[in-house]
């Protein structure tokens, strides 16, 4: 095992270089989506309509932030339960999102689609989430507002702590 700095831009070109295991100071653009927002994409990519970031290159952090205090970029946003996102995940995928960013197991669906598209799982610390806002420098909500914590934001990380659950290269944690 050892421990890598990287910024999300560059996951695609060091997703063979990643392993099960490995320690990650993640930085970069990530999306942040859930259960319903995930719904809600599925329903835009339906009826062809814009989505509100670009799949491609993407990384997804299932989390839904505690409202932001007063002088900080975001509120509390630990990982939630990856596995509610597995309907959605495969063909996320197959689009070209080439992370994610949760907590526990993921299907037998998923980790294929992480293999066919050599793309990576992170899990991050669950019950820590003041922890990882402390990581977190910009937030903005992009898309589906009404969803309130659900809502997709845009957001900043600097060395966001996360381990490679599962690699490109079907190796995971939970064996």
């Amino acid at each position: 095992m050892s421990e890598k700095r990287i910024n999300v831009s560059e996951i695609k070109e060091v997703a063979s270089e990643l392993h099960a295991g490995d320690n990650v100071l993640l930085s970069g653009t990530v999306y942040t989506s859930r259960d319903a927002a995930h719904k809600r994409i599925f329903q835009y990519i339906d009826e062809g309509r814009e989505l509100p970031f670009e799949i491609e290159g993407s990384c997804v952090y299932y989390c839904g932030p505690t409202p932001t205090p007063e002088g900080l970029p975001i509120g509390s946003c630990g990982p939630t339960t990856s596995g509610r996102m597995d309907p959605y995940a495969p063909k996320l995928l197959d689009m070209g999102m080439v992370a994610m960013i949760g907590k526990g197991v993921r299907s037998k669906e998923v980790n294929d689609a992480l293999v066919r598209n050599k793309a990576v799982y992170f899990c991050a610390i669950g019950g820590a989430g003041a922890l990882a806002a402390q990581c977190i420098t910009e937030c903005e909500v992009i898309g589906f507002e009404d969803l309130g914590c659900e809502s997709v934001k845009r957001i900043e990380l600097k060395d966001f702590p996360v381990i490679v659950a599962t690699d490109c290269h079907g190796e995971t944690l939970f064996k």
